[in-house]
């Protein structure tokens, strides 16, 4: 199978597992949602829901594709022999989809000798999906009409550019990140705290935001965002030089990004 051929299959396999996990997620949850496990601290949750999802969206990708290898942040870690490898955030936003709040999406990614070659984002409560194929630039189907492109904001300066972030779940690290972020909101126009690393990475590239940046992200939260992010023209990366990873991620339009990156360097972001 040549590169462009496997690259069309991994998208409609992705395509199919994100929306299928994100009509059950939409659709099966319960009134009486709650937490059924906690993972790194007491208000890091999982839910019954985030688990039916991953156990869907494995099932699937063990139909559609059995000698891929999977990684899922609820656990389903799987070696394959095809060099590919699915990275999966079954439930991208635990905490807002358990408070009834819309921004949760489902991410899929798929890597081909550790290169991400497919990206899928489900927003079901925006009805929007996003996604991109290496070299082949990102779109989203969604109420305003199927495959419009996605393009990043013209690169405004930084004391007029809307940033997104996140924070983490551990209370030094949380503290830290509000530390860093008090003193980067004077030089912002202003800060957003959604929820969800995929989705602020697909409002990157969106044009939605001008920059997002967090610590603290696993590979499933950020593998597919990013590679959307960067087929619609963003700049992404961690600190200086190195991609992004759990130290750091920063995506951001192309004159934003490295003001942006710079200032989280100095400020010393990347460490709690």
């Amino acid at each position: 199978m040549n590169d462009e051929n496997l690259k069309a299959e991994l998208l409609r396999v992705a395509l199919e597992v994100a929306r299928r996990a994100g009509e059950l997620l939409r659709d099966g949850r319960p009134d009486d949602l709650a937490v059924a496990a906690t993972k790194s601290s007491s208000v890091d949750v999982v839910t019954e829901m985030d688990l039916a999802a991953e156990k869907l969206i494995t099932q699937i990708l063990a139909e559609r594709r059995p000698e891929d290898g999977v990684l899922g942040e609820e656990g389903a870690a799987t070696e394959g022999s095809s060099g590919v490898r699915w990275v999966v955030d079954p439930l991208d936003g635990t905490v807002n989809y358990l408070y009834g709040l819309p921004t949760w999406a489902v991410s899929v990614a798929a890597e081909y000798r550790g290169e991400t070659l497919v990206g899928v984002v489900e927003a079901p409560m925006r009805r929007e999906t996003y996604r991109a194929v290496l070299g082949g630039g990102a779109y989203v189907d969604g109420p305003a009409g199927p495959e419009r492109r996605l393009a990043v904001r013209s690169s405004p300066s930084l004391d007029q550019a809307l940033i997104g972030t996140g924070f983490g779940y551990l209370a030094e690290r949380r503290r830290r990140q509000a530390e860093i972020a008090g003193q980067l909101i004077p030089g912002f126009r202003d800060i957003r705290r959604g929820g969800s690393a995929a989705v602020d990475l697909c409002d990157v590239a969106a044009g939605r935001l001008d920059g997002y940046y967090e610590r603290g992200l696993n590979p499933w939260d950020y593998a597919a965002g990013d590679l959307i992010a960067r087929e619609a023209g963003a700049l992404t990366g961690g600190r200086p030089g190195s991609p992004a990873s759990p130290e750091l991620t920063v995506a951001a339009s192309p004159g934003v990004f490295p003001p942006l990156q710079g200032l989280l360097e100095d400020l010393g972001a990347w460490h709690d």
